[in-house]
C-alpha cells in the first residue's frame, strides 16, 4: 500500500473551501482531473453519510467514485473512504483526507490519499488530484469577491448560498443531494 499528499493555497476562507468539498454545486466546479464535466453527484457529508460522483474526461471516458464520510469537522477536516465503481482504476478501498488551515491569503488545503494499491495507482491518483486541485484553485481565483478572511460571505452578492457558483459547462447537468442507502454504494 502507498499514499500521496498534496498541499495547495486556495484564495478563500476555510469555510468556503469546505463547502466546495461538501456541496453538489461546489463539487461540480472542481471534481475530476481535466475540464470534463461532472455528470452526477450525490453527497451526504456527515459521519456515516455516503457520496457518489460520476464525471466524464475529455477523452470521453467516464469514471465514478464513491465512499463513506468517516470524519467531518467543518471547516477543518474531511475524511472519507474512496472506491472506484467497477474497481478498474484501483481494485480496493482507500482513504482520502482533506485538512484545511486558515492562512493570511485564504486556506492551506492538504489532501492525503492513503491505502492506494501500488505505485502505479499512486501516480494515477496524483495526476487526478493535481488536475482537480488546479481546477479548485482556478475556481476561487476567478470568483474572488472579498478578502479571504474578512467581509461578507463569498458569493453573497450573487445570492449563492454556498459561496461557489456554477459554470455554463454544468448548466445541463442535474445534481442531487440526498442520503444514499449503504447497500446502493459499492
Amino acid at each position: 500500500m502507498t499514499s500521496l499528499t498534496l498541499v495547495r493555497r486556495i484564495r478563500a476562507r476555510p469555510s468556503i473551501v469546505f463547502d466546495a468539498l461538501t456541496t453538489v454545486d461546489g463539487i461540480a466546479n472542481w471534481w475530476g482531473p481535466d475540464a470534463g464535466p461532472v455528470l452526477a453527484a450525490e453527497i451526504d457529508p456527515q459521519v456515516g453519510g455516503r457520496f457518489r460522483v460520476r464525471f466524464r474526461m475529455f477523452d470521453g471516458s467516464e469514471h465514478e467514485s464513491s465512499g463513506e464520510y468517516v470524519d467531518v469537522v467543518k471547516p477543518e477536516r474531511l475524511i472519507m473512504t474512496w472506491r472506484w465503481t467497477g474497481g478498474v482504476e484501483d481494485p480496493g478501498e482507500s482513504l482520502v483526507e482533506f485538512r484545511l488551515r486558515a492562512v493570511a491569503d485564504g486556506t492551506e488545503l492538504t489532501v492525503t490519499h492513503s491505502g492506494l494499491h501500488d505505485d502505479g495507482t499512486c501516480r494515477s491518483h496524483e495526476h487526478g488530484w493535481t488536475g482537480a486541485l488546479d481546477k479548485l484553485e482556478r475556481h476561487f481565483s476567478r470568483n474572488r469577491t472579498e478578502p479571504p478572511l474578512t467581509g461578507l460571505r463569498h458569493g453573497a452578492e450573487r445570492g449563492d448560498s454556498h459561496g461557489v457558483g456554477s459554470s455554463e459547462a454544468f448548466d445541463k447537468v442535474q445534481f442531487v443531494s440526498r442520503t444514499i442507502p449503504k447497500e446502493h454504494i459499492a
